[in-house]
């Protein structure tokens, strides 16, 4: 990994050292997931089979998975996988079950109440992605929070294997997570599908999940069209920052940083650290660790883009992580969670050296689907109000409108709406009269 001294670095050198890869969209990437959602609105199911048999090389005599496969599925697995599921399901339940919206009623002033009503979606689709990695977690990190929330109709579409089946951890998740609509389907197709409908698959109001750059790109055009589907947030290539000092192990540091860059080959690691001899030894660890990687190839090309930052101090690894802002923080300091009262822009943070962030990723209980990019600036990681729609109601009995109605025709006034006003005034007259009567 490259090491950088930011301390001695001017301001453009310091935007260069925390630039992302690329991770634009294309205007061919734009144009070709159009013309897969045009082909999926005009064909229907007949164009979802013809793009499994050209982008997935397999024929599916059906799209949605029957109880068979689903029966296939749970034979696979071993029943240690099958607890572990179950476990982490039963965590990330907990945790969002705790996070559910309350509705709220009262009574601003006499005579005026208001509230607000949480209600769920009503069809929601999920897209669990199978390429290089089938994310099983991705399942139920969508579809707990789906379920907590009420959503009635809850939509997974997941791209085939070579063997024309979807894959067994992803069946099982969503078995025990009550998905029973489950379709193999993959790519910008599955987003039109779910986006605009078909005779098998449901139109849905939201869509969620990660995917490659044609899913994001598809996820984006449906979400710009009245007539497709909501999108959860937008998503880039996977990363983490690690701001660590001299107390920190090395090798955990550098387990952390490969663990995220092996997602993909735009996927980012960073680690900010006020300690010179940390970061050569993480430095050699990671040289060390790498080649005893599956994913060595993906490595190799997201390790280009990683870095080593020797800051002054903890408190400058903090501006560093917050002008970042990091999808996955770790902080592996003496004391990390003195720290955690400074940080404001992080889509989820590690405290200490024994909170690794793959325990994030699948099991804590906490949703693993975060903004990245930069983004968590702005925007927060996944939760049950992401499928729940806020709807407030305001209630006025005479009283509480004669008291404030001249307030709101005053401001319709001020801003020139007559019309406002008049829906008050009205109103007003008659309240007037009742009274002089």
């Amino acid at each position: 990994m490259e090491i950088l001294d930011w301390r001695t670095m001017n301001p453009a050198q310091r935007a260069a050292a925390l630039s992302r890869p690329s991770a634009a969209l294309q205007t061919r990437t734009l144009t070709q997931a159009q013309a897969i959602i045009d082909a999926v609105r005009a064909g229907g199911d007949a164009a979802l089979v013809r793009f499994a048999r050209e982008f997935d090389g397999v024929e599916l005599s059906q799209l949605r998975v029957g109880p068979a496969e689903f029966a296939a599925a749970r034979a696979q697995l071993e029943s240690a996988q099958f607890a572990a599921l179950e476990r982490a399901i039963a965590n990330v339940e907990a945790f969002h079950r705790a996070g559910l919206p309350g509705a709220i009623s009262m009574e601003v002033q006499p005579g005026v109440r208001c509230e607000r009503l949480i209600r769920p979606l009503n069809a929601v689709g999920l897209y669990v992605p199978a390429g290089s990695a089938p994310l099983a977690a991705t399942v139920y990190m969508l579809a707990v929070p789906a379920r907590i929330a009420g959503c009635a109709r809850r939509v997974l579409c997941t791209p085939p294997q070579h063997d024309g089946l979807a894959g067994a951890a992803v069946l099982v998740a969503a078995e025990l997570c009550g998905i029973e609509q489950v379709f193999k389907i993959g790519g910008a197709q599955a987003i039109a599908a779910l986006a605009y409908g078909t005779e098998s698959v449901p139109k849905v109001a939201k869509i969620f999940g990660p995917g490659n750059a044609w899913v994001t790109a598809a996820k984006q055009l449906v979400a710009a069209d009245p007539a497709g589907a909501a999108l959860d947030m937008p998503a880039g290539p996977s990363e983490v920052l690690v701001i660590a000092d001299d107390s920190a192990r090395p090798e955990f540091v550098a387990a952390d940083l490969l663990a995220q860059a092996e997602h993909d080959p735009r996927s980012q690691a960073l680690l900010v650290t006020p300690s010179t001899a940390l970061a050569q030894r993480v430095a050699a660890e990671v040289t060390a660790q790498m080649p005893g990687l599956s994913r060595l190839s993906i490595l190799q090309e997201s390790m280009r883009a990683s870095r080593i930052l020797i800051v002054s101090d903890l408190q400058q690894a903090l501006e560093v992580s917050e002008a970042y802002a990091p999808e996955h923080l770790i902080i592996e300091t003496r004391a990390p969670r003195a720290l955690l009262e400074s940080v404001t822009s992080a889509g989820s943070v590690f405290l200490g050296s024994w909170s690794p962030e793959p325990i994030g990723d699948y099991c804590s209980g906490t949703n693993h689907v975060l903004p990245t990019y930069g983004y968590a600036h702005a925007y927060s990681g996944l939760s049950v109000v992401d499928f729940t729609r806020r709807m407030t109601v305001q209630e006025l009995q005479p009283q509480g409108l004669r008291d404030l109605g001249p307030t709101a025709s005053t401001l319709a006034g001020l801003e020139g709406l007559d019309a406002h006003a008049a829906a008050v005034d009205i109103r007003l007259g008659f309240l007037a009269a009742q009274g002089a009567a």
